[in-house]
């Protein structure tokens, strides 16, 4: 590594996508309901995979899913669903794709009753980034499992610990940079 390249943490090093997720996203804290919810979908298509190849799909994931509109993608029926089961473009797995879908119309039922999914999502810390050590990263935590207890709850799918642990690092919950990645500080 160069003197001008800056440190980042070691999974985003040496992978152009990776590095740039990792310097303009990952970690930034989110409060836009809709990216939340995306991000979240986004991390249930994980599941199984690595969060390379779903970053790689994922301008593909956004035009299969109508830009992740949960408005529209609530919407979707049979029809929609064996169209996005023909894309290449994105992992073609029916009960992702099902989860999806249901996960808009959740979004959207939480949004007629009221409430706010970003607020939702924030309660859980008190509207605070919880700060890892930067030292070790776990795949779960208590937090984490207690998210998603709340969203199986509420019929959530692939909202295992894991990954909502995976999404809370992603959409800035927690701050998991390394120690000495140069966007620590920064988030």
């Amino acid at each position: 590594m160069s003197q001008a390249t800056p440190h980042r943490c070691r999974w985003a090093e040496g992978d152009p996508l990776m590095a740039r997720y990792h310097d303009e996203e990952w970690g930034l804290p989110q409060r836009d309901p809709r990216m939340l919810w995306e991000m979240l979908v986004l991390e249930g298509f994980q599941a199984g995979l690595s969060w390379r190849t779903v970053l790689s799909k994922r301008e593909a994931f956004r035009r299969a899913f109508a830009g992740f509109d949960p408005a529209r993608v609530a919407r979707f029926g049979p029809a929609d669903v064996e169209r996005l089961l023909a894309d290449p473009g994105i992992i073609r797995s029916r009960a992702k794709i099902a989860a999806a879908i249901d996960a808009a119309r959740i979004y959207q039922d939480m949004a007629a009753q009221g409430e706010d999914f970003a607020e939702y999502c924030w309660a859980f810390t008190g509207g605070r980034v919880i700060q890892g050590d930067g030292h070790s990263v776990p795949a779960s935590t208590p937090k984490a499992e207690e998210i998603s207890k709340a969203l199986k709850r509420r019929s959530f799918k692939f909202v295992g610990p894991v990954i909502v642990y995976a999404w809370m690092q992603a959409v800035g919950m927690v701050n998991d940079h390394a120690h000495d990645c140069f966007r620590r500080k920064q988030v």
